[in-house]
């Protein structure tokens, strides 16, 4: 007879690679310049054997809704609300949210109404790093008050230390491929506007800015882990 290490009854140490998505509906002073957000992101966890995760991941943030855009552009539109290119017609533009955040957490699994021991509850918390911009999308660039550097003038680009939290279900099963996790996270950032002129209120920005958010997040792993050797017993 023999046996053979198997997930859904040994707690193992594993290194892993993940992908997630995450829909986020922001607060504080950022709610006052965007709507609703998504982020798509790329990570690397590390669950010992004592089921601690240890965390490791970036985010992009990206969103289509961009709050008070009139009042953000107001020296370079008309009194009818259009910003004129540099062959006399109506410029064409589109403004997006964009960003980024970095995060570290630790975390601990409870192994608790799960499938194996491996799996469970998962709670989180960490520090990390939190970048947002307007993005103007200047269709060929016809608008020169409006793109390159004099874009910088108004992207309100903003970033500073973040906390993050996390509360969801981890999911590890036997197979390599059916790994996931989800459920609801939290970030908190304490951010400045990183520009050195502010073109809405003309003069450099000073004000210190709390901003949140609260998110449904799901994830893909593939766990990385030796398997132990079969073991042989002979009557």
């Amino acid at each position: 007879m023999h046996g053979q290490f198997q997930i859904r009854d040994s707690v193992v140490a594993a290194f892993l690679p993940n992908l997630s998505y995450s829909y986020q509906f922001p607060g504080g002073d950022i709610s006052k310049k965007y709507g609703d957000n998504s982020t798509i992101g790329v990570g690397l966890k590390y669950k010992t054997k004592k089921n601690f995760m240890y965390s490791f991941d970036i985010n992009f943030i990206f969103g289509n809704e961009v709050k008070n855009a009139d009042s953000i552009l107001w020296m370079v539109e008309t009194s009818d609300g259009h910003i004129m290119d540099g062959n006399g017609l109506f410029a064409l533009y589109t403004l997006y949210e964009r960003g980024y955040n970095l995060n570290f957490s630790i975390g601990k699994i409870f192994p608790i109404l799960n499938p194996n021991p491996n799996s469970g509850l998962l709670i989180s918390g960490g520090v990390g790093y939190m970048l947002t911009r307007m993005k103007i999308d200047n269709q060929n660039q016809t608008a020169p008050q409006i793109s390159g550097d004099y874009a910088k003038g108004y992207d309100m680009l903003t970033g500073g230390i973040s906390l993050n939290q996390f509360v969801g279900w981890y999911f590890m099963s036997n197979s390599r491929v059916l790994n996931f996790y989800g459920g609801f996270e939290f970030q908190q950032a304490f951010t400045k506007n990183l520009r050195d002129w502010d073109f809405q209120s003309k003069q450099k920005d000073n004000n210190n800015y709390f901003d949140y958010f609260i998110g449904i997040k799901i994830g893909w792993m593939i766990p990385i882990y030796k398997r132990a050797p079969d073991n042989y017993y002979y009557n």
